[in-house]
């Protein structure tokens, strides 16, 4: 069986090397980089199953990374942060990572959240692809085959999972969901993260749909959200 490859990108050597060290413990496979410049480039030759990103990195910050391979990639980011604001794991969450650990944290912790996201990611691979994975509205069409999202004629560029929250509310219009049954039904019922990443991504959903529209993602007040048409 072949070992899942993680890229470890931080610019203290000794963080890398630990990290590498309690990955490699549990039958992964790594390579370390230390700037964001050598991110990019490793990203492209050793073609990892999922990147471990720390934020504050020379050339180029964890942000940049995460933007430059979310244009072509949705291989999973879990961004490493010493920053505990609210801000900064929204903006990484915002930029398409999908998860988030912050500094110091227990290697225990750091290996559940990287089994999990693997497990998410291998268990989308594995569902088949149906012809049927496409919404049209109105004025809205989208596609879960090929990850595209068509708004009044533009096509928007979405990260994975704002264009997953999206599909699952508008597959079942009027039908209210919790955070907790959103977290469940697109992130895995394994997810380490807490409801506030529901909260971001509906945030971020409703500011890149602003206008009139025949639809809308309501906040049921106490409870959740729903798609209304």
């Amino acid at each position: 069986m072949n070992k899942s490859k993680i890229l470890v990108v931080d610019d203290d050597t000794n963080i890398a090397e630990l990290i590498s060290l309690y990955l490699q413990k549990e039958g992964y496979d790594t390579q370390e980089v230390y700037s964001g410049k050598q991110a990019v480039d490793a990203f492209e030759s050793y073609k990892p199953d999922l990147i471990l990103l720390d934020v504050m990195l020379p050339e180029m910050d964890g942000y940049d990374v995460c933007k430059y391979i979310r244009r072509t990639s949705k291989t999973p980011i879990i961004m490493l942060t010493a920053k505990c604001d609210v801000f900064d794991k929204v903006l990484g969450l915002e930029l398409g990572a999908d998860d988030y650990i912050a500094k110091p944290f227990d290697p225990k912790e750091l290996i559940a959240r990287v089994k999990a996201v693997l497990r998410r990611t291998v268990k989308e691979e594995a569902e088949p692809t149906e012809t049927k994975n496409r919404i049209v509205l109105e004025d809205l069409i989208v596609d879960k085959d090929n990850y595209s999202v068509t708004y009044q004629g533009n096509i928007l560029e979405l990260p994975p999972k704002e264009l997953e929250v999206l599909y699952f509310l508008a597959s079942h219009p009027k039908q209210v969901f919790t955070r907790e049954q959103l977290l469940d039904k697109i992130w895995g019922y394994d997810f380490v993260g807490d409801t506030r990443t529901v909260d971001v991504h509906i945030k971020r959903l409703r500011d890149k749909f602003e206008g009139d529209h025949p639809w809308s993602i309501k906040t049921v007040w106490g409870v959740g959200y729903k798609f209304e048409k």
